[in-house]
């Protein structure tokens, strides 16, 4: 609201660009809804089988990971993996791929293209509830099991046991993360799951679906109020008349942008173009946390006017012109939408300490000095606006949350929510299969830059550490980033365990601790983007999809070094 009719821009994007803007992108191509299908608990109590590609869930979602786990134990459910790297459900798992970093679409089409000629596909759904199969098959007859083994990296062996294993299950759900997204293909990606779910009727019902984690704890709410450059609260798109004149009404004001703005990549290439002059930056951290930050920090001191507000000075705040300090989750009330879209209450649980407000207190102030003055008196006056004027969200209110939440689509006061997406009928009508051809990533070793950098978390810190770094507990488990690399290129360049090494890209160097470890392939090395002192997005590639714009984050040439001795 601040952005639109305050400021008057589209120019307003926030983390699940850098996250989840190709689960958006690819899903709402295949079923017309960009969230997770199903519930967390409905996954581990009903699949039969899980496949969780790209999600290192017990480290990044460690409670869903714990659960999964505990599936597993039980003998309730059987797990695929797929990971560049050994994580640890890979110890669990009937079967681990580990793929190459960037070829999930080789990987997915040769697991269709098993399904497919062993015919062990759902014709009944496919007929009923689909549309494009045919030419999806004709796509995947044409291209060669051996040669997608080759692509990926794993043998055909592996890839059939693996595809059986998902196809004959009476239930099996997909889960996945940002090893997924992070690509410069990560809509097509996307679009590959959702293949393989409908080809085998595994969407609609407990125990299957397809199943983005969301990176933080509201991101999904993020995007559900519409802090995204295309569209206002429930996805509802700036472009679109009857939408503008909604909003124009609603919030009194003769005029709304129906340009659709900048992403937030492309926000910081225009400010170091000088095109764009002035940024609002709330709880986020683009200086450690955005692709290629050298440019982002160039950005940063360009921008005639910056204004940070959030917990600490992080390393964004160090630029800016003004400083708003606010307060905690713990300190103010609201509502989280989590992962599994369930609409949650926060209840103040401690009294603020010194001269801070909550971001309500701030944006109501900023409104009203844009001449946009209208007075909420709680979090559940907002609550009832945003219900007002968004579908997904038309039954939800403060006095209905209680303790469990409700999950959208919530579109009248007698819906009880939605447990699990695509019972009946797709959001569009038919799910749509689309044929994908696989694409190397953006940026492939070369003899400069003879090896493949990801990214990625560790169980201890949170993105850019300016929490989990104040904790001594986590701190003093992971105090310094130790980057991972395989016995044989370690040896090759005479690196021992604990040495320091210095990393180079096309971007930018630093200097981090070898940790040398069987967990990843040859060639590849992997950092998290915890830690300041080495920051891995000095280095990472801020290339973009170009349906998400969601940069590739997981995949980059290095060159790795050890430091000149000083005589």
């Amino acid at each position: 609201k601040l952005a639109r009719a305050g400021i008057g821009t589209n120019n307003i994007d926030h983390c699940a660009r850098l996250c989840h803007a190709s689960t958006v992108t690819g899903l709402v191509r295949a079923f017309g809804s960009g969230a997770m299908t199903n519930r967390i608990d409905d996954l581990t109590n009903h699949a039969e089988v899980i496949f969780v590609i790209g999600s290192n869930t017990t480290e990044a979602h460690p409670v869903i990971g714990s659960k999964i786990k505990q599936a597993v134990v039980s003998g309730r459910t059987k797990l695929i993996v797929a990971d560049p790297r050994k994580i640890e459900l890979s110890q669990y798992a009937s079967i681990y791929l580990q793929h190459r970093p960037g070829t999930d679409v080789a990987l997915i089409n040769a697991l269709l293209k098993v399904i497919i000629e062993e015919k062990l596909v759902d014709d009944e759904f496919i007929n009923s509830r689909t549309e494009g199969y045919e030419e999806l098959k004709k796509h995947i007859s044409s291209i060669s099991i051996d040669s997608l083994g080759k692509i990926t990296g794993l043998s055909v062996d592996n890839i059939q046991h693996a595809a059986r294993l998902y196809a004959n299950a009476s239930t099996a759900a997909i889960v996945y993360s940002m090893g997924i997204t992070q690509h410069s293909t990560g809509t097509h990606n996307v679009i590959s799951l959702a293949n393989l779910a409908m080809l085998t009727g595994n969407i609609g019902k407990p125990g299957t679906g397809v199943n983005p984690l969301r990176g933080q704890n509201n991101v999904q709410g993020a995007c559900d109020m519409g802090a995204l450059s295309n569209v206002y609260p429930g996805y509802q798109r700036v472009d679109d008349a009857i939408t503008i004149e909604k909003f124009q009404k609603l919030w009194g004001v003769p005029e709304l942008s129906q340009v659709p703005g900048l992403t937030v990549v492309e926000i910081f290439l225009a400010a170091d173009n000088g095109m764009i002059k002035g940024m609002h930056i709330m709880g986020e951290n683009p200086a450690l946390s955005d692709p290629n930050i050298t440019k982002v920090r160039r950005a940063l001191e360009k921008v005639e006017f910056l204004v940070v507000q959030d917990l600490f000075l992080t390393e964004t705040a160090k630029f800016a012109d003004v400083v708003l300090p606010v307060m905690s989750f713990a300190e103010k009330d609201g509502t989280f939408t989590n992962t599994e879209r369930r609409i949650q209450m926060v209840r103040n649980a401690l009294k603020p300490q010194g001269n801070i407000k909550s971001d309500l207190e701030i944006l109501m102030e900023l409104l009203r000095r844009f001449g946009i003055g209208e007075k909420y008196n709680s979090p559940a006056d907002i609550m009832d606006e945003i219900a007002s004027v968004t579908p997904i969200y038309g039954g939800v209110s403060y006095n209905r949350l209680g303790n469990s939440g409700l999950q959208w689509p919530c579109s009248s006061k007698e819906d009880a929510g939605t447990k699990i997406l695509h019972e009946e009928t797709f959001t569009h009508g038919k799910g749509k299969f689309f044929a994908i051809d696989f694409m190397e990533s953006a940026e492939l070793p070369d003899e400069e830059f003879p090896f493949v950098l990801t990214t990625g978390r560790s169980l201890y810190h949170f993105h850019t550490g300016e929490m989990t770094h104040r904790s001594i507990g986590l701190h003093t488990r992971q105090p310094v980033e130790k980057s991972e690399i395989n016995p044989i290129d370690a040896e090759k360049l005479k690196i021992k365990d604990g040495d320091k090494i210095i990393i180079s890209s096309r971007r930018g160097t630093l200097e981090t601790i070898a940790k040398i470890t069987n967990r990843i392939r040859e060639g590849i090395i992997f950092m998290t983007f915890h830690h300041k002192e080495a920051a891995a997005n000095l280095l990472t590639n801020d290339v973009l999809d170009p349906y998400a714009k969601i940069p590739e984050l997981k995949v980059c040439a290095v060159k790795i070094e050890l430091p000149e001795v000083k005589i």
